[in-house]
């Protein structure tokens, strides 16, 4: 298998993060997906988008128990 990106050769299957975004929240899934080591590419199966497609519409729905790993702070504007 060829890269589309950058035509390396050098794909192989790896453990991931990937991120769902809602709103101002993020979910981390870990995901094993193909990269290309050359370029950073990654290639998913059908399953792998099945499932992270499911997971992103019970997170929605509030279907899914979320763990929180920690906070993102964000400062306010002072008006002078």
């Amino acid at each position: 298998m060829k890269c589309v990106i950058c035509k390396g050769e050098n794909i192989r299957e790896q453990d991931v993060e990937e991120e769902i975004r809602i709103g101002n929240d993020v979910v981390f899934v870990p995901a094993k997906v193909m990269v290309c080591k050359e370029c950073g590419e990654r290639y998913y199966s059908r399953k792998v988008m099945k499932e992270l497609e499911k997971i992103e519409e019970n997170v929605r729905k509030r279907n899914l128990f979320l763990k929180e790993i920690g906070r993102v702070l964000s400062p306010t504007v002072v008006k002078n």
